[in-house]
C-alpha cells in the first residue's frame, strides 16, 4: 500500500456511522441501523465483484484491480479495507520484497456468497429488459 493511502483507516472508521446525534436508539432502531450498514456494505459498487472473485480463493490487490471494472485504486484500498474490518475478508502480508497481499473470504463471506452468486445472476438475466424499461420510462417522461 503506497503511502499516501496511510489515512484509509480513519476514513474508513468514520465512513459508515448510524447516530442520531448522539441520542441513544431504541433496540429496534439500532437493530435496523446495524442490519441497513450490513446490506450498504455488501451491496455496495464494488463490493459484490471484490467478494464473489475473492471467494473462488486467494486474490492479490493488482488481481481485483485488474477484474473489478472501473474501480480506482483508492476505491479498491477503502473497499478492502472495509471488507476486512466487516469481517469478510482476511488480509495477508508475506514479508517479501515487494511485499505480497492476498485477500481471502472468511467463512461468513463464503456463507454469503451463494446469495451474491444469485444476485448477479439475476441482473444478467434482467439487465436487457431493465434497459428497456428505462428507454420506455424515460420516452414516456421525456427526460
Amino acid at each position: 500500500m503506497s503511502q499516501r493511502n496511510s489515512d484509509v483507516s480513519a476514513q474508513v472508521a468514520a465512513e459508515v456511522t448510524c447516530t442520531a446525534d448522539n441520542v441513544p436508539f431504541t433496540p429496534g432502531q439500532a437493530r435496523a441501523c446495524t442490519v441497513r450498514e450490513v446490506l450498504d456494505r455488501v451491496g455496495g459498487k464494488w463490493s459484490i465483484s471484490i467478494l464473489v472473485s475473492a471467494s473462488h480463493g486467494p486474490v492479490r490487490f493488482t488481481e481485483l484491480e485488474r477484474n473489478v471494472e472501473g474501480i480506482s485504486r483508492r476505491m479498491l484500498t477503502l473497499t478492502l479495507r472495509n471488507l476486512e474490518r466487516d469481517g469478510l475478508l482476511h488480509r495477508t502480508v508475506y514479508p517479501t520484497v515487494p511485499p505480497k497481499v492476498e485477500y481471502t473470504a472468511t467463512p461468513m463471506a463464503l456463507e454469503l456468497y451463494e446469495s451474491l452468486v444469485a444476485l448477479t445472476s439475476w441482473a444478467e438475466r434482467h439487465r436487457r429488459a431493465i434497459a428497456e424499461a428505462r428507454t420506455r420510462y424515460d420516452a414516456e417522461h421525456e427526460r
